[in-house]
């Protein structure tokens, strides 16, 4: 078990306020703090074409991509990149960032009381990986796998799994910040990082670390997964591929896929008083609820609903004490539905935003990022705006911010996510 001795043995204690002191993103609207923010509020779109490969066999070839991430800026040491897929690139990289600005240095924590927890998705082989493979495979046009076995055993790099495997993530932040204590890795679809979020928290409640890196990480762009998941679900408005991603409007046509990673540095109160840290808001409380028969029946919200109750009662809040919901806001008919039910019988009118309107669908990493939104704009006392939201639904009987940031709310937030399988995760935040 990764993180074994001391942080596992230490006696359960009171819970413990848990703090915010550092926020790292790497998104399609920006890398860091400050530009992600700068964006989010000027309405700026991180939907653009799709270039990272030849898109040209595809229905729908844009997304929510990252233009200008260089992993070299960030990965260490750099032969390291040789065994990271760009989702565990980008992860390291979001990790590095909330490290930074939290500015916790080496010797300000105990390396057997700091762990990480990540989110993930699948990840998908990259195909130049599996080329010569496959081709050695292809006997008189016809797979053969005698000779895939023989050939994958020449052709392949020895440590290629290594690029693949979701836990990867947490291991190489583990390894770059000296973090011994307990590492987790959790792989549930959209609600991955929100439940990494809770899962972090959690230990440090338990008394089993003082400081916990977590953070979410997904590639949606990767061609394999394009391939995979097909475009039923996906937004076809070509015409003018940043209005595409439409969260709860009467005109949405589908979700928005793309790629990025965000981290959170979650430390206990006493912690980060003791290093005179800057604390940038605090963790309330965190839940998760789940539809089982959601596979076979279609998602009804009820799940989300119990999560936001959940959420709000262990936070104390009442829903008139909620400055606004940060969405799911997957932008597809069904989801839209069940989710804008849920928070109206929960929460009410109260003010909802969805970044993924600016950003896309950025699988395990969107829950991290979207709360990193919600962090910076209670900060400021702002609520950032939702894009595109032009026609209101009325099946989607939700209070949308759009137009501009929203001021005069209290400063208090909770972050939902969802899942087609009936998951649902809530994490309440407030302003410190």
């Amino acid at each position: 078990m990764p993180g074994r001795g001391s942080a596992y043995i230490q006696p359960m204690q009171q819970p413990q306020d848990i703090v915010i002191t550092g926020v790292g993103v790497v998104s399609p609207i920006g890398i860091g703090c400050e530009p992600f923010w700068d964006s989010l509020a000027a309405g700026v779109s991180g939907i653009r074409p799709i270039d990272l490969f030849d898109s040209s066999s595809l229905r729908v070839r844009f997304g929510g991509q990252i233009p200008d991430f260089d992993p070299k800026l960030f990965v260490r040491p750099r032969k390291s990149l040789k065994v990271m897929s760009r989702e565990i690139q980008m992860g390291f990289a979001a990790a590095d960032l909330a490290m930074g600005d939290a500015g916790l240095t080496a010797g300000q924590v105990d390396p057997e009381r700091f762990g990480v927890v990540f989110g993930g998705d699948m990840i998908y082989a990259d195909l130049e990986d599996l080329e010569r493979t496959y081709r050695r495979a292809a006997v008189d046009g016809r797979f053969s796998f005698p000779a895939w076995a023989e050939a994958i055993h020449e052709e392949l790099h020895p440590l290629w799994l290594l690029k693949h495997l979701p836990n990867m993530a947490a291991s190489h932040v583990a390894i770059a910040h000296d973090a011994r204590g307990p590492n987790n890795s959790i792989v549930l679809g959209d609600v991955s990082g929100l439940l990494a979020i809770a899962e972090a928290a959690s230990v440090i409640r338990r008394g089993w670390a003082d400081v916990m890196l977590v953070g979410g990480t997904g590639c949606r762009l990767h061609p394999t997964a394009l391939v995979a998941r097909g475009d039923a679900l996906l937004s076809h408005r070509a015409d003018d591929c940043r209005r595409a991603a439409r969260p709860f409007d009467r005109d949405r046509d589908g979700l928005v896929n793309g790629e990025g990673a965000g981290a959170l540095l979650l430390e206990s109160r006493a912690h980060a008083q003791r290093r005179d840290g800057r604390i940038r808001g605090r963790l309330l409380a965190a839940a998760a609820r789940c539809e089982p028969t959601a596979r076979r029946h279609g998602v009804t919200g009820s799940s989300l609903r119990a999560a936001i109750r959940a959420a709000c009662a262990a936070a104390g809040l009442e829903p008139a004490g909620v400055g606004h919901v940060n969405a799911h806001g997957v932008s597809t008919i069904e989801m839209d539905r069940a989710e804008a039910a849920a928070i109206r019988a929960e929460l009410g009118d109260v003010p909802v935003t969805a970044p993924k309107s600016a950003f896309g669908h950025l699988g395990a990493a969107g829950g991290v990022v979207e709360l990193a939104a919600s962090v910076l704009g209670l900060e400021r006392g702002l609520v950032p705006a939702t894009l595109n939201y032009e026609t209101p639904d009325p099946t989607c009987p939700v209070n949308v911010v759009a137009g501009g940031p929203l001021a005069g709310r209290p400063g208090t937030a909770v972050a939902v996510n969802l899942c087609s399988t009936g998951q649902a995760a809530a994490v309440a935040i407030a302003a410190d």
